[in-house]
């Protein structure tokens, strides 16, 4: 098997080793054309496993001439793969090594059969809206884009801040909270749902504004078009606010207005026979325990 492949994983415990031994082999058996991202392949020589013989690459550039990338952790190692990918739009394949994910969903134990798939041409690629913030300053580095959200917080010393949100150009309103979540469709079964946002089907070209805590109760969250561009102005008593894109943050000035709207590219999903979004939702907010189901 020769299959242009680019891997990226979290660290894993020595309880964890004889597992991902089981995985590594069923992945890197006959494929020499494997990219490794950096900070993987340090975690698999301090554990022992052979990987010289495989090319790393950085995290900045992100892999290069691969036809899927293979995420191996949970939803927060598929985010960080996402990242690495950015507008080069690689398929990204989730494995999961712990809880069942909504982006990782794939079993170690169904790595082997994936593969066949894989190579078999027989899986899907689902096309899903990513976020992009926009500022005056560059906040990420260049990478100002997420599948799940984008969050303008208060700091933890200071009271709750105002937002004042425009839609369009048109003045929507001003929250006064702990912070807001802009979140897409897929983003909608994570921190937005905690917030008591609304559950989105992934596939579906939307954005949820989610405020968190806010002090009038009579706000809600709001489902707006993927195409809408939204613009935040925060006020704070201490002068400055988080802001956040996925799992990546920083601490910025108040006077720094920011613009949220739909990136210019989407991201990939691979989706294998059987990975099916309304059976994980249903395992993971457990639907159907009810004996009249």
């Amino acid at each position: 098997m020769n299959f242009p492949l680019a891997i990226h994983g979290k660290e894993f415990s020595a309880d964890m080793k004889p597992l991902m031994e089981k995985l590594w082999a069923d992945i890197s058996t006959n494929n020499s054309q494997i990219q490794i991202s950096e900070s993987f392949i340090a975690h698999l020589k301090e554990h022992g496993f052979g990987v010289d013989e495989f090319q790393s690459y950085s995290v900045d550039q992100g892999p290069e001439n691969v036809q899927m990338a293979w995420s191996i952790g949970g939803d927060g190692t598929f985010l960080e793969t996402l990242s690495h990918v950015g507008a080069k739009e690689i398929p990204i394949l989730g494995i999961n090594t712990g809880r069942l994910g909504f982006l990782a969903t794939l079993s170690p134990e169904e790595v082997s059969q994936a593969l066949q798939h894989v190579l078999s041409n027989e899986y899907t690629i689902e096309d899903r809206c990513l976020v992009a913030v926009d500022a005056e300053i560059d906040l990420f580095h260049g990478k100002d884009f997420g599948l799940n959200e984008v969050g303008i917080m208060k700091t933890d010393s200071s009271s709750m801040i105002q937002i004042k949100t425009f839609l369009d150009g048109n003045f929507l309103n001003t929250y006064w909270a702990d912070g807001i979540i802009v979140s897409t469709a897929t983003g909608s079964t994570g921190y937005s749902l905690s917030v008591g946002g609304p559950l989105v089907i992934p596939t579906s070209d939307s954005l949820i504004i989610a405020p968190v805590s806010p002090h009038n109760l009579n706000v809600r969250p709001l489902i707006v078009s993927s195409d809408s561009v939204l613009k935040f102005e925060v006020s704070s008593r201490s002068q400055n606010f988080l802001i956040s894109i996925d799992s990546r943050s920083r601490v910025i000035d108040s006077k720094i207005s920011i613009e949220v709207k739909k990136a210019a590219f989407s991201g990939k999903i691979v989706k294998i026979p059987g990975d099916d979004f309304l059976q994980t939702l249903r395992n993971k907010l457990n639907w159907g325990l009810d004996v009249r189901n």
